[in-house]
């Protein structure tokens, strides 16, 4: 099982952030406007994005974006439901590696998932 602790850790990224952000000031914008402009709903829901997003997280081995978009899915009202068959891809796709990385992304859920607070 996962030993992060997403909340704390996406918490953390964007308190670490703060300093490109202040030093690196139109990088970070151009950044964020990139994330805005590419998640934002069109032919393509922004929840449908979200999971394409998580998926690369977790193919990518990325635990801060496991967190961040896992924490964007519940604000989305992504089910449990949509939430797991994006994890059997994610294993199909990744093997072996992806599946670890997909019982993180179970972990994060749970951690943050509204209904058990």
């Amino acid at each position: 099982m996962s030993s992060f602790d997403h909340p704390a850790l996406i918490q953390n990224i964007s308190k670490s952030m703060a300093t490109l952000r202040k030093s690196q000031t139109e990088a970070m914008q151009g950044f964020g406007q990139l994330a805005k402009s590419a998640m934002a709903s069109g032919a393509v829901s922004e929840k449908h994005k979200e999971l394409m997003a998580l998926a690369i997280g977790i193919t990518q081995h990325c635990s801060g974006c496991i967190g961040f978009h896992v924490k964007a899915l519940h604000r989305l009202a992504c089910t449990r439901a949509e939430f797991e068959e994006m994890l059997a891809v994610c294993v199909y796709m990744g093997g072996g590696p992806a599946l670890m990385y997909a019982a993180e992304a179970i972990a994060a859920w749970d951690a943050m998932d509204p209904a058990q607070a």
